[in-house]
């Protein structure tokens, strides 16, 4: 069977970004998808440039190696912080890390310190967990695979995208920047932030940089819930993930509106693209974990999450391998409709 070609476009969200890994762990186990391009953001961006590292080194299988070596190292790092479950959690086996006393301090400070108070040294333990893990040289070299990292620009706030030839451990860090925790991450002089908050995954990169016009979009961050948040912390939880996927909700209303100038017959498909758009996803088991869960890195964790990833990407090709190359999968009207 030949291989179908796609693009891969990862959200970030810390360490639920494991549920990616397992996304793109099944992917490459089962072998029926070859990667052209790939945009990512925070932890999105590390999955994507972990994935091309170990694709570079022996293909799938690498790919598949040297992700969850990372995320083994991720782990190893979370062994020292002090971000723990309290013991009733642990008990219960709820991931939440809300009862931690560590989480509350530290929530509590970024609401009335900045970094550059608590933090003036700069000290970012993701720095040397991406140097010791990823040898960029490798990363640039490859030319198999397009990468396209997103950062938001501190002083226009507008997204900036780092790609594959140029990309450094500073543009890694800076994809993954939270302005709560860390200082901004100076790229070339310029101060960068999350690229969340203004692509969350790019699209836009992906569009006429690769042969496919497949958009596989591998969601961590829900656009919708059914319940209203009524305590502080859901509150600004559910604030974060709306400014968090409006960037995405942006340019699928794009992609819509051409697809319908191209029907309509009011635009050349030869001089503009009809990209097909995917998703995975897994809702009923990631809608209810609490924002504080992202900062839980517990092997046990990750590997759950990356269970629920590897079970979805299963999902989505038994059910939408044929339309690949031919159809969207994602409703766009549905997902961009005004409420």
């Amino acid at each position: 069977m030949a291989k179908k070609s796609i693009n891969l476009a990862l959200q970030g969200g810390g360490s639920h970004g494991a549920f990616t890994w397992g996304v793109l762990d099944y992917l490459m186990e089962d072998g029926r998808v070859n990667v052209q391009g790939i945009s990512g953001t925070s932890a999105g961006a590390m999955n994507a440039v972990v994935f091309t590292q170990g694709f570079m080194s022996g293909g799938a299988d690498g790919a598949r190696e040297s992700l969850e070596k990372f995320w083994r190292k991720v782990s190893n790092l979370a062994m020292f912080s002090p971000f723990k479950r309290n013991p009733m959690s642990v008990l219960t086996g709820n991931w939440d890390m809300s009862g931690s006393p560590a989480y509350i301090m530290t929530d509590l400070l970024s609401r009335i310190a900045s970094p550059y108070d608590t933090n003036p040294f700069k000290f970012n333990p993701l720095r040397k967990l991406i140097e010791s893990t990823i040898d960029f040289e490798k990363v640039r070299a490859c030319k198999d695979i397009e990468l396209f990292i997103a950062a938001t620009n501190v002083h226009s706030g507008k997204i900036k995208i780092f790609e594959r030839e140029q990309l450094t451990a500073d543009m890694i860090l800076a994809s993954a920047c939270l302005p709560s925790i860390y200082q901004a991450v100076e790229v070339d002089g310029v101060p960068y932030w999350d690229g969340g908050y203004s692509g969350n995954p790019p699209l836009f990169p992906l569009f006429q940089t690769t042969e496919s016009k497949d958009i596989l979009i591998v969601q961590v961050n829900p656009i919708e819930r059914n319940e209203t948040p009524t305590s502080a912390q859901d509150i600004q939880n559910r604030i974060n993930e709306i400014s968090f996927n409006s960037s995405l909700l942006r340019e699928l209303r794009s992609i819509e509106f051409v697809h319908r100038l191209i029907e309509e017959n009011k635009l050349d498909r030869d001089h503009y693209a009809y990209i097909l758009v995917h998703r995975i996803e897994a809702t009923e088991q990631m809608n209810p974990l609490s924002a504080s869960s992202k900062m839980n890195s517990e092997w046990s964790f990750l590997t759950h999450l990356r269970d629920i990833g590897r079970e979805s990407a299963r999902a989505f090709l038994d059910e939408h391998y044929d339309s690949l190359g031919k159809e969207s999968t994602l409703d766009l009207e549905r997902e961009i409709h005004w409420s």
